[in-house]
Protein backbone atom coordinates (compact mmCIF):
# COMPACT_ATOMS: atom_id res chain seq x y z
CA UNK A 1 0.00 0.00 0.00
CA UNK A 2 1.27 3.46 -0.86
CA UNK A 3 0.13 6.73 0.73
CA UNK A 4 -1.62 7.64 -2.55
CA UNK A 5 -3.45 4.32 -2.86
CA UNK A 6 -7.16 5.17 -3.14
CA UNK A 7 -8.05 2.02 -1.21
CA UNK A 8 -6.33 3.38 1.89
CA UNK A 9 -8.27 5.52 4.37
CA UNK A 10 -6.06 8.08 6.10
CA UNK A 11 -6.93 8.70 9.73
CA UNK A 12 -5.33 11.83 11.19
CA UNK A 13 -5.04 11.66 14.98
CA UNK A 14 -4.22 8.69 17.19
CA UNK A 15 -6.61 9.58 20.00
CA UNK A 16 -9.75 7.74 21.03
CA UNK A 17 -11.82 8.60 17.97
CA UNK A 18 -8.98 7.95 15.53
CA UNK A 19 -8.03 4.60 17.03
CA UNK A 20 -11.64 3.39 17.14
CA UNK A 21 -12.17 4.52 13.54
CA UNK A 22 -9.01 2.70 12.39
CA UNK A 23 -10.00 -0.54 14.14
CA UNK A 24 -13.52 -0.41 12.74
CA UNK A 25 -12.28 0.19 9.20
CA UNK A 26 -9.99 -2.84 9.24
CA UNK A 27 -12.86 -4.83 10.72
CA UNK A 28 -14.46 -4.36 7.29
CA UNK A 29 -11.26 -5.08 5.36
CA UNK A 30 -10.26 -1.48 4.65
CA UNK A 31 -6.54 -0.59 4.93
CA UNK A 32 -5.65 2.40 7.09
CA UNK A 33 -2.77 4.82 7.48
CA UNK A 34 -3.04 6.19 11.01
CA UNK A 35 -1.18 9.52 11.25
CA UNK A 36 -0.06 10.67 14.72
CA UNK A 37 2.28 13.65 15.22
CA UNK A 38 3.34 12.68 18.73
CA UNK A 39 5.98 12.18 20.10
CA UNK A 40 7.77 14.40 17.56
CA UNK A 41 5.25 17.20 18.08
CA UNK A 42 3.25 17.30 21.31
CA UNK A 43 0.38 19.39 22.68
CA UNK A 44 -0.09 21.41 25.84
CA UNK A 45 -2.05 18.55 27.44
CA UNK A 46 -0.42 15.28 26.32
CA UNK A 47 2.47 13.76 28.26
CA UNK A 48 3.60 11.01 25.87
CA UNK A 49 3.55 9.81 22.31
CA UNK A 50 1.22 6.90 23.09
CA UNK A 51 -1.88 6.24 21.05
CA UNK A 52 -5.22 6.73 22.81
CA UNK A 53 -3.60 8.72 25.63
CA UNK A 54 -6.22 9.93 28.09
CA UNK A 55 -5.35 13.47 29.14
CA UNK A 56 -8.12 14.43 31.57
CA UNK A 57 -10.10 12.24 33.98
CA UNK A 58 -9.48 8.50 33.76
CA UNK A 59 -13.21 7.79 34.13
CA UNK A 60 -15.38 6.77 31.20
CA UNK A 61 -18.38 7.48 33.44
CA UNK A 62 -21.21 5.32 34.70
CA UNK A 63 -22.08 1.83 33.56
CA UNK A 64 -25.47 1.88 35.30
CA UNK A 65 -28.28 1.52 32.78
CA UNK A 66 -30.44 4.07 34.58
CA UNK A 67 -27.91 6.68 33.41
CA UNK A 68 -27.49 7.97 29.87
CA UNK A 69 -23.78 7.11 30.00
CA UNK A 70 -24.54 3.52 30.95
CA UNK A 71 -27.11 3.05 28.19
CA UNK A 72 -24.77 4.70 25.70
CA UNK A 73 -22.02 2.21 26.48
CA UNK A 74 -24.46 -0.66 26.12
CA UNK A 75 -25.44 0.63 22.68
CA UNK A 76 -21.79 0.83 21.63
CA UNK A 77 -21.07 -2.65 22.90
CA UNK A 78 -23.93 -3.95 20.74
CA UNK A 79 -22.13 -2.41 17.75
CA UNK A 80 -18.83 -4.08 18.63
CA UNK A 81 -16.93 -1.08 19.97
CA UNK A 82 -13.24 -1.99 20.21
CA UNK A 83 -12.00 0.60 22.71
CA UNK A 84 -14.68 -0.16 25.28
CA UNK A 85 -13.72 -3.84 25.11
CA UNK A 86 -10.08 -2.91 25.65
CA UNK A 87 -11.00 -0.53 28.48
CA UNK A 88 -12.63 -3.43 30.32
CA UNK A 89 -9.30 -5.26 30.38
CA UNK A 90 -7.50 -2.42 32.21
CA UNK A 91 -10.29 -1.08 34.41
CA UNK A 92 -9.62 0.11 37.95
CA UNK A 93 -12.06 0.25 40.89
CA UNK A 94 -14.48 3.18 40.49
CA UNK A 95 -17.80 2.04 41.92
CA UNK A 96 -20.42 1.98 39.19
CA UNK A 97 -18.17 3.83 36.74
CA UNK A 98 -15.79 2.46 34.14
CA UNK A 99 -12.37 3.94 34.93
CA UNK A 100 -9.07 2.82 33.43
CA UNK A 101 -5.38 2.77 34.18
CA UNK A 102 -4.27 5.43 31.68
CA UNK A 103 -0.88 3.93 30.79
CA UNK A 104 -2.17 0.38 30.47
CA UNK A 105 -5.09 1.53 28.35
CA UNK A 106 -2.74 3.22 25.88
CA UNK A 107 -0.54 0.13 25.90
CA UNK A 108 -3.34 -2.32 25.07
CA UNK A 109 -4.66 -0.05 22.32
CA UNK A 110 -1.19 0.24 20.78
CA UNK A 111 -0.76 -3.53 21.00
CA UNK A 112 -4.14 -4.08 19.35
CA UNK A 113 -3.35 -1.69 16.51
CA UNK A 114 0.17 -3.09 16.05
CA UNK A 115 -1.40 -6.52 15.59
CA UNK A 116 -3.48 -5.37 12.60
CA UNK A 117 -1.67 -5.94 9.32
CA UNK A 118 -3.98 -3.49 7.56
CA UNK A 119 -3.02 -0.57 9.82
CA UNK A 120 0.15 1.41 9.18
CA UNK A 121 1.02 3.91 11.90
CA UNK A 122 2.70 7.00 10.43
CA UNK A 123 4.49 9.15 13.01
CA UNK A 124 4.36 12.50 11.28
CA UNK A 125 2.48 15.76 11.53
CA UNK A 126 -0.16 16.46 8.91
CA UNK A 127 -0.13 20.19 8.32
CA UNK A 128 -2.33 20.42 5.25
CA UNK A 129 -5.18 18.33 3.91
CA UNK A 130 -5.58 17.43 0.22
CA UNK A 131 -8.17 19.58 -1.56
CA UNK A 132 -8.78 16.90 -4.15
CA UNK A 133 -8.09 13.22 -3.59
CA UNK A 134 -9.39 9.79 -4.45
CA UNK A 135 -8.60 8.55 -0.94
CA UNK A 136 -10.80 9.25 2.06
CA UNK A 137 -9.33 11.13 5.01
CA UNK A 138 -10.75 11.12 8.55
CA UNK A 139 -9.66 14.08 10.65
CA UNK A 140 -9.86 13.01 14.29
CA UNK A 141 -7.37 15.45 15.79
CA UNK A 142 -9.71 16.46 18.57
CA UNK A 143 -9.84 19.72 20.47
CA UNK A 144 -6.04 20.00 20.52
CA UNK A 145 -5.64 20.20 16.75
CA UNK A 146 -2.19 21.59 15.92
CA UNK A 147 -2.15 25.25 14.86
CA UNK A 148 -0.97 24.53 11.31
CA UNK A 149 -3.76 22.03 10.66
CA UNK A 150 -6.28 24.23 12.44
CA UNK A 151 -5.33 27.12 10.16
CA UNK A 152 -5.76 24.85 7.15
CA UNK A 153 -9.24 23.87 8.34
CA UNK A 154 -10.12 27.52 8.85
CA UNK A 155 -9.07 28.16 5.26
CA UNK A 156 -11.15 25.22 4.04
CA UNK A 157 -14.24 26.36 5.91
CA UNK A 158 -13.62 30.06 5.25
CA UNK A 159 -14.29 31.07 8.82
CA UNK A 160 -12.63 31.02 12.21
CA UNK A 161 -14.31 27.82 13.40
CA UNK A 162 -15.45 27.59 16.98
CA UNK A 163 -13.67 26.90 20.23
CA UNK A 164 -14.09 26.74 23.99
CA UNK A 165 -11.75 26.30 26.93
CA UNK A 166 -11.37 22.96 28.67
CA UNK A 167 -9.82 22.22 32.06
CA UNK A 168 -7.97 19.24 33.54
CA UNK A 169 -8.03 18.10 37.19
CA UNK A 170 -4.83 17.38 39.17
CA UNK A 171 -3.59 13.94 40.22
CA UNK A 172 -1.90 13.11 43.55
CA UNK A 173 -0.08 10.07 44.96
CA UNK A 174 -1.84 7.88 47.50
CA UNK A 175 1.15 7.57 49.81
CA UNK A 176 1.30 11.36 50.20
CA UNK A 177 -2.24 11.46 51.63
CA UNK A 178 -3.14 11.34 55.31
CA UNK A 179 -5.50 8.37 55.18
CA UNK A 180 -6.40 8.82 58.85
CA UNK A 181 -8.19 12.00 57.81
CA UNK A 182 -9.90 10.44 54.78
CA UNK A 183 -12.57 7.77 54.60
CA UNK A 184 -13.77 5.26 52.05
CA UNK A 185 -17.42 5.50 51.03
CA UNK A 186 -19.78 5.05 48.13
CA UNK A 187 -22.56 7.57 47.73
CA UNK A 188 -25.67 6.26 49.51
CA UNK A 189 -23.61 3.10 50.25
CA UNK A 190 -24.33 1.87 46.73
CA UNK A 191 -21.67 -0.38 45.25
CA UNK A 192 -18.08 -0.69 46.43
CA UNK A 193 -16.51 2.11 48.49
CA UNK A 194 -13.93 2.88 45.80
CA UNK A 195 -13.51 6.61 46.44
CA UNK A 196 -11.47 8.30 49.16
CA UNK A 197 -13.42 11.16 50.70
CA UNK A 198 -12.07 14.30 52.37
CA UNK A 199 -14.58 15.92 54.71
CA UNK A 200 -14.82 19.69 55.27
CA UNK A 201 -16.51 21.30 58.25
CA UNK A 202 -18.14 24.66 57.58
CA UNK A 203 -15.22 26.83 58.71
CA UNK A 204 -12.68 24.83 56.76
CA UNK A 205 -14.87 24.87 53.66
CA UNK A 206 -15.40 28.62 53.75
CA UNK A 207 -11.68 29.27 54.21
CA UNK A 208 -10.96 26.95 51.28
CA UNK A 209 -13.45 28.75 49.01
CA UNK A 210 -11.93 32.10 49.95
CA UNK A 211 -8.44 30.85 49.09
CA UNK A 212 -9.65 29.25 45.88
CA UNK A 213 -11.42 32.32 44.54
CA UNK A 214 -8.55 34.71 45.36
CA UNK A 215 -5.68 32.50 44.16
CA UNK A 216 -3.59 33.57 41.18
CA UNK A 217 -4.67 32.02 37.92
CA UNK A 218 -2.59 31.07 34.93
CA UNK A 219 -3.09 33.45 32.05
CA UNK A 220 -4.69 32.13 28.88
CA UNK A 221 -4.41 34.08 25.66
CA UNK A 222 -7.72 35.72 24.69
CA UNK A 223 -9.42 34.02 27.64
CA UNK A 224 -13.09 34.84 28.08
CA UNK A 225 -15.32 33.28 30.74
CA UNK A 226 -18.14 33.02 28.18
CA UNK A 227 -15.98 30.61 26.16
CA UNK A 228 -15.81 28.02 28.94
CA UNK A 229 -17.74 24.80 28.39
CA UNK A 230 -20.20 24.42 31.29
CA UNK A 231 -19.59 20.67 31.55
CA UNK A 232 -15.93 21.16 32.48
CA UNK A 233 -15.69 24.48 34.31
CA UNK A 234 -12.59 25.17 36.41
CA UNK A 235 -13.38 24.69 40.07
CA UNK A 236 -12.45 28.29 40.85
CA UNK A 237 -15.01 29.49 38.29
CA UNK A 238 -17.70 27.44 40.01
CA UNK A 239 -16.64 28.74 43.43
CA UNK A 240 -16.79 32.34 42.22
CA UNK A 241 -20.52 32.00 41.59
CA UNK A 242 -21.29 31.91 45.30
CA UNK A 243 -20.03 30.66 48.66
CA UNK A 244 -22.20 27.54 48.69
CA UNK A 245 -21.96 26.68 44.99
CA UNK A 246 -19.27 24.03 45.43
CA UNK A 247 -21.06 22.47 48.42
CA UNK A 248 -24.12 22.05 46.21
CA UNK A 249 -22.06 20.93 43.20
CA UNK A 250 -18.82 18.92 42.98
CA UNK A 251 -18.40 18.90 46.78
CA UNK A 252 -21.96 18.01 47.74
CA UNK A 253 -21.92 15.63 50.72
CA UNK A 254 -25.30 14.00 50.09
CA UNK A 255 -25.10 10.22 50.49
CA UNK A 256 -21.52 10.33 51.79
CA UNK A 257 -21.92 9.86 55.52
CA UNK A 258 -18.65 9.86 57.43
CA UNK A 259 -18.40 6.43 59.16
CA UNK A 260 -16.24 7.95 61.91
CA UNK A 261 -18.90 10.42 63.00
CA UNK A 262 -22.06 8.90 61.53
CA UNK A 263 -22.90 12.32 60.10
CA UNK A 264 -22.78 14.02 56.72
CA UNK A 265 -19.93 16.56 56.43
CA UNK A 266 -20.55 20.13 55.32
CA UNK A 267 -18.76 19.38 52.02
CA UNK A 268 -16.74 16.49 50.60
CA UNK A 269 -13.89 16.25 48.11
CA UNK A 270 -13.76 12.85 46.39
CA UNK A 271 -10.60 11.21 45.05
CA UNK A 272 -10.88 8.56 42.34
CA UNK A 273 -8.32 5.84 41.62
CA UNK A 274 -6.43 6.43 38.35
CA UNK A 275 -4.15 3.42 37.93
CA UNK A 276 -4.36 -0.33 38.48
CA UNK A 277 -1.91 -0.29 41.37
CA UNK A 278 -4.05 2.22 43.23
CA UNK A 279 -1.12 4.59 43.74
CA UNK A 280 -2.56 7.59 41.89
CA UNK A 281 -5.79 9.42 42.63
CA UNK A 282 -7.50 12.30 40.83
CA UNK A 283 -9.48 15.07 42.52
CA UNK A 284 -13.00 14.62 41.16
CA UNK A 285 -14.45 17.81 39.71
CA UNK A 286 -11.28 19.84 40.35
CA UNK A 287 -10.44 21.02 36.87
CA UNK A 288 -8.48 24.22 37.35
CA UNK A 289 -6.41 26.95 35.75
CA UNK A 290 -4.65 28.07 38.93
CA UNK A 291 -0.90 28.46 38.73
CA UNK A 292 0.94 25.35 39.86
CA UNK A 293 2.29 26.95 43.03
CA UNK A 294 -1.22 28.10 43.88
CA UNK A 295 -2.61 24.62 43.26
CA UNK A 296 -0.16 23.22 45.78
CA UNK A 297 -1.00 25.91 48.33
CA UNK A 298 -4.79 25.90 48.00
CA UNK A 299 -5.48 22.22 47.39
CA UNK A 300 -3.36 21.25 50.38
CA UNK A 301 -6.03 22.98 52.47
CA UNK A 302 -8.24 19.98 51.77
CA UNK A 303 -8.30 17.74 54.88
CA UNK A 304 -5.90 14.85 54.37
CA UNK A 305 -4.08 16.55 51.47
CA UNK A 306 -1.80 18.73 53.60
CA UNK A 307 1.29 16.98 52.16
CA UNK A 308 -0.14 15.92 48.82
CA UNK A 309 2.36 15.17 46.07
CA UNK A 310 1.09 16.38 42.70
CA UNK A 311 2.16 14.22 39.77
CA UNK A 312 -0.16 16.06 37.41
CA UNK A 313 -1.32 19.65 37.75
CA UNK A 314 -4.59 20.99 36.51
CA UNK A 315 -4.55 23.18 33.44
CA UNK A 316 -6.75 25.01 30.97
CA UNK A 317 -6.36 24.72 27.23
CA UNK A 318 -8.12 25.86 24.11
CA UNK A 319 -10.35 23.34 22.36
CA UNK A 320 -11.16 23.63 18.67
CA UNK A 321 -14.18 22.20 16.91
CA UNK A 322 -16.24 22.73 13.76
CA UNK A 323 -19.78 24.00 13.32
CA UNK A 324 -20.92 20.54 12.27
CA UNK A 325 -24.59 21.27 11.43
CA UNK A 326 -23.56 23.87 8.86
CA UNK A 327 -20.11 22.66 7.78
CA UNK A 328 -20.41 18.86 7.52
CA UNK A 329 -22.73 16.63 5.51
CA UNK A 330 -24.67 13.69 7.05
CA UNK A 331 -21.63 11.42 6.49
CA UNK A 332 -19.47 13.91 8.46
CA UNK A 333 -17.73 15.03 5.28
CA UNK A 334 -16.80 18.66 4.66
CA UNK A 335 -19.55 19.95 2.40
CA UNK A 336 -17.24 21.30 -0.31
CA UNK A 337 -14.66 18.51 0.16
CA UNK A 338 -16.60 15.31 0.97
CA UNK A 339 -13.46 13.16 0.89
CA UNK A 340 -12.49 14.89 4.15
CA UNK A 341 -14.48 13.23 6.95
CA UNK A 342 -14.41 14.12 10.64
CA UNK A 343 -14.73 12.21 13.90
CA UNK A 344 -14.40 12.83 17.61
CA UNK A 345 -14.46 16.04 19.60
CA UNK A 346 -13.65 18.14 16.55
CA UNK A 347 -17.25 17.46 15.45
CA UNK A 348 -18.69 18.87 18.67
CA UNK A 349 -19.22 15.74 20.73
CA UNK A 350 -17.92 16.09 24.28
CA UNK A 351 -16.52 13.22 26.30
CA UNK A 352 -14.36 10.15 25.89
CA UNK A 353 -17.07 7.67 25.03
CA UNK A 354 -18.84 10.15 22.77
CA UNK A 355 -15.57 10.59 20.85
CA UNK A 356 -15.18 6.82 20.54
CA UNK A 357 -18.75 6.57 19.25
CA UNK A 358 -18.11 9.27 16.67
CA UNK A 359 -15.04 7.44 15.41
CA UNK A 360 -16.97 4.20 15.13
CA UNK A 361 -19.89 5.75 13.26
CA UNK A 362 -17.78 7.73 10.77
CA UNK A 363 -15.85 4.53 10.01
CA UNK A 364 -19.07 2.58 9.51
CA UNK A 365 -20.39 5.17 7.05
CA UNK A 366 -17.15 4.95 5.03
CA UNK A 367 -17.13 1.14 5.15
CA UNK A 368 -20.73 0.90 3.97
CA UNK A 369 -19.97 3.19 1.02
CA UNK A 370 -16.85 1.18 0.19
CA UNK A 371 -18.94 -2.02 0.02
CA UNK A 372 -21.69 -0.39 -2.04
CA UNK A 373 -24.21 -0.54 0.77
CA UNK A 374 -26.34 2.05 2.55
CA UNK A 375 -26.74 2.09 6.30
CA UNK A 376 -30.17 3.22 7.45
CA UNK A 377 -30.26 6.12 9.88
CA UNK A 378 -29.74 5.22 13.51
CA UNK A 379 -32.99 5.25 15.47
CA UNK A 380 -33.61 8.69 16.97
CA UNK A 381 -34.74 6.95 20.14
CA UNK A 382 -31.18 5.72 20.77
CA UNK A 383 -28.51 7.89 22.34
CA UNK A 384 -26.22 7.18 19.40
CA UNK A 385 -28.85 8.40 16.95
CA UNK A 386 -30.00 11.36 19.03
CA UNK A 387 -26.45 12.66 19.43
CA UNK A 388 -24.76 11.85 16.10
CA UNK A 389 -27.70 12.26 13.75
CA UNK A 390 -29.96 14.47 15.85
CA UNK A 391 -28.07 17.04 17.87
CA UNK A 392 -25.10 17.31 15.49
CA UNK A 393 -27.45 17.94 12.56
CA UNK A 394 -29.68 20.46 14.37
CA UNK A 395 -29.43 24.01 13.03
CA UNK A 396 -31.88 25.54 15.51
CA UNK A 397 -29.12 27.30 17.44
CA UNK A 398 -26.97 29.91 15.74
CA UNK A 399 -23.84 27.89 16.53
CA UNK A 400 -23.01 24.47 17.90
CA UNK A 401 -22.27 23.91 21.57
CA UNK A 402 -20.31 20.71 22.44
CA UNK A 403 -22.54 18.05 23.94
CA UNK A 404 -22.35 14.93 26.10
CA UNK A 405 -25.00 12.26 25.87
CA UNK A 406 -27.95 12.68 28.23
CA UNK A 407 -31.55 11.53 28.30
CA UNK A 408 -32.68 15.04 27.34
CA UNK A 409 -31.53 14.32 23.78
CA UNK A 410 -34.17 11.60 23.43
CA UNK A 411 -37.77 12.13 22.33
CA UNK A 412 -40.33 12.21 25.11
CA UNK A 413 -42.11 9.09 26.27
CA UNK A 414 -45.87 8.70 26.52
CA UNK A 415 -47.13 8.62 30.09
CA UNK A 416 -47.53 5.20 31.64
CA UNK A 417 -51.03 3.69 31.84
CA UNK A 418 -51.00 4.40 35.58
CA UNK A 419 -50.30 8.09 35.04
CA UNK A 420 -47.24 10.28 34.90
CA UNK A 421 -43.92 8.42 35.12
CA UNK A 422 -41.45 9.14 37.90
CA UNK A 423 -38.01 10.44 36.90
CA UNK A 424 -36.44 7.04 37.65
CA UNK A 425 -39.10 5.12 35.73
CA UNK A 426 -38.73 7.49 32.80
CA UNK A 427 -34.99 6.83 32.61
CA UNK A 428 -35.53 3.08 32.81
CA UNK A 429 -38.14 3.24 30.04
CA UNK A 430 -35.94 5.43 27.83
CA UNK A 431 -33.02 3.06 28.25
CA UNK A 432 -35.12 -0.01 27.50
CA UNK A 433 -36.63 1.66 24.44
CA UNK A 434 -33.17 2.66 23.17
CA UNK A 435 -31.80 -0.87 23.40
CA UNK A 436 -34.95 -2.42 21.91
CA UNK A 437 -34.91 -0.07 18.92
CA UNK A 438 -31.17 -0.47 18.39
CA UNK A 439 -31.58 -4.25 18.43
CA UNK A 440 -34.28 -4.00 15.78
CA UNK A 441 -32.03 -1.73 13.71
CA UNK A 442 -29.17 -4.22 13.92
CA UNK A 443 -31.51 -6.97 12.72
CA UNK A 444 -32.71 -5.01 9.70
CA UNK A 445 -31.77 -6.41 6.29
CA UNK A 446 -29.49 -3.51 5.33
CA UNK A 447 -27.52 -3.58 8.57
CA UNK A 448 -27.24 -7.37 8.55
CA UNK A 449 -25.89 -7.22 4.98
CA UNK A 450 -23.31 -4.67 6.12
CA UNK A 451 -22.22 -6.62 9.18
CA UNK A 452 -21.75 -9.74 7.05
CA UNK A 453 -18.87 -7.86 5.36
CA UNK A 454 -16.90 -7.75 8.63
CA UNK A 455 -13.98 -10.08 9.20
CA UNK A 456 -14.68 -13.47 10.80
CA UNK A 457 -14.83 -13.24 14.57
CA UNK A 458 -15.71 -9.53 14.61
Amino acid sequence: MTPNDASVVHVVGGGLAGCEAALQLVRFGIPVHLHEMRPHTSTEAHRSGSLAEIVCSNSLKSTTTTTASGVFKLELRRLGCELLRLADTVSVPAGSALAVDRDRFSAVVEERIAGEALITVVREQVTQLPRCADAIWIIATGPLTAPSLRDDLVALTEDDGLYFYDAIAPTVTLDSLDLDRLYRAARYDRGEADYWNAAFDRNGYEAFVEALTTAERASVQSFDRSELFDGCLPVEEIASRGLKTLAHGPLRPVGLRDPKTGEHPYAVVQLRQENAEGTLFGLVGFQTRLRQAEQRRVLRMIPGLENAEFVRYGQLHRNFYLDTPRRLDPAFGLIDHPHLRFAGQITGVEGYVESIASGLWTAWLIASDRHGLRLPDLPGTTLLGSLLQGYLRDTTADHLTPMNVHFGLLPTLPDSPQGRRSKHDRKVAQGERAITHLTSWLRSDDVRAFLERSAPGC
